[in-house]
């Protein structure tokens, strides 16, 4: 089998606190350094199993900026960071209130990945890629990253890239109406795309009564060949080259599902590039999000090849 393809990913990566214990940061005596971010989190998901990835982003010149890239690079990551001394590296905030609750709060406006420009797309050479994962998060940042975000597109498709998109809809970055229509502006651009069934519906908008199949057709007729629409404990849909496909999810019990999709990603993706026909790349991809969601970690639970064959104590449901 040849080796599988590289794939490039560019996006803002941030400082994490964590807080420790059940509550909220008001009350919390402690918390946790770490760090997160969908396209870094999907960068150390298809390094650990084995696919050479590129991300490129901009951090501060701070301690978190060099945490971020220190974490990075520690997973196997090609880290192509620009640092950006007008601008702190952005901070997430993630709590849990009460049990089986999750909290996560934003400190990046302004922030170094939010001032990410086309030019600094000048440094990378795309015909040493052949896959370029991009996410809906970036498209949020600001104009100039948005412009960054087609540019790369642009660019993907001149040097015949497949362009994977992850829609990742975040609601407290910007309203529904302005982020549908990002997504539609890119989408006919785009070959694989990624959305839950909440983003598949807010991307689509097929009927209510329609079953859940339809919300991967309806995904796939914006431009799509590759979509895969997320279901959590109850696994995926895709329509992948007009055929449908469903698969069941892993029976586990979660630790944290922030970062599960990030994970889904780049399983998919990883046996997408090692030329896994597409019930394969949904099976490696339930599994490593799966996998994430038993650490409470971003990317810290991202699975090994090794992981995937063991199981782990994880048992699939057919």
């Amino acid at each position: 089998m040849s080796a599988p393809l590289r794939v490039l990913t560019l996006g803002e990566s941030m400082g994490l606190l964590r807080g420790d214990g059940i509550g909220g940061f008001e009350r919390l005596p402690a918390a946790s350094i770490d760090t997160g971010g969908a396209e870094g989190n999907t960068a150390v998901g298809l390094a650990r199993l084995g696919v050479p990835v590129t991300w490129l982003g901009r951090v501060g010149d701070d301690a978190l900026g060099r945490r971020v890239c220190g974490d990075l690079r520690a997973e196997g990551v090609d880290v192509l960071a620009i640092t950006d001394p007008a601008a702190p590296t952005g901070l997430m905030l993630k709590s849990t209130p009460r049990a089986g609750t999750t909290v996560i709060e934003y400190y990046r406006a302004g922030s170094a990945g939010s001032r990410l420009t086309p030019a600094d797309l000048d440094r990378l050479d795309f015909a040493a890629y052949g896959i370029i994962h991009i996410t809906g998060v970036t498209l949020a940042l600001s104009a100039s990253a948005r412009a960054t975000v087609h540019e790369a597109v642009d660019r993907a498709r001149a040097h015949g890239l497949l362009v994977s998109f992850a829609v990742n809809h975040r609601s407290k970055l910007w309203d529904r109406d302005r982020a549908r229509a990002a997504y539609l502006d890119l989408l006919p651009r785009v070959d694989i795309v990624f959305a839950s069934d909440e983003e598949a519906e807010l991307v689509s908008r097929p009927s209510g009564a329609a079953p859940l199949a339809e919300l991967a057709r309806a995904l796939g007729a914006l431009g799509p060949r590759e979509a895969v629409v997320t279901l959590g404990d109850r696994g995926a849909i895709a329509e992948i080259d007009g055929a449908a496909h469903l698969i069941a999810a892993d029976k586990i019990s979660p630790v944290d599902t922030v970062g599960a999709g990030d994970a889904f990603a780049a399983g998919y993706l990883a046996a997408r590039a090692a030329g896994h026909p597409a019930y394969e790349r949904l099976r490696v991809a339930t599994r490593c999000g799966a996998f994430a969601c038993l650490h409470p970690g971003d990317w810290q639970g991202a699975a090994r090849q090794s992981d995937l064959d063991q199981g782990f104590g994880i048992t699939v449901v057919r």
